[in-house]
């Protein structure tokens, strides 16, 4: 299984979202330092909406999608880029 694809698996989850999407953005970060060779799974994105965000702040957001990844954030995940919103909140994508 993939990381992108356990990534998925725990927001739905936890989560259940609405909208979710997990971009592997690794290949942006080729050369970045010298064991970056922009393959693997190092750098992700997550875009997600989800009714369990209404109310909390951005910073508990984060916190909770950080919190809930961090087994993968420990084995090797170097950078994870998160974009949470509420129903009816707007989004850049």
């Amino acid at each position: 299984m993939t990381l992108r694809t356990r990534i998925e698996e725990k927001l739905v989850e936890a989560f259940a979202p609405e909208r979710l999407s997990v971009i592997d953005e690794s290949h942006l970060h080729a050369g970045h330092q010298p064991d970056m060779t922009g393959t693997g799974e190092t750098h992700m994105r997550v875009r997600i909406v989800s009714a369990k965000f209404a109310g909390m702040s951005r910073l508990a957001r984060h916190r909770a999608i950080t919190d809930l990844l961090k087994s993968e954030l420990d084995a090797g995940l170097h950078a994870l880029a998160v974009e949470p919103a509420a129903p009816d909140e707007p989004t850049r994508w």
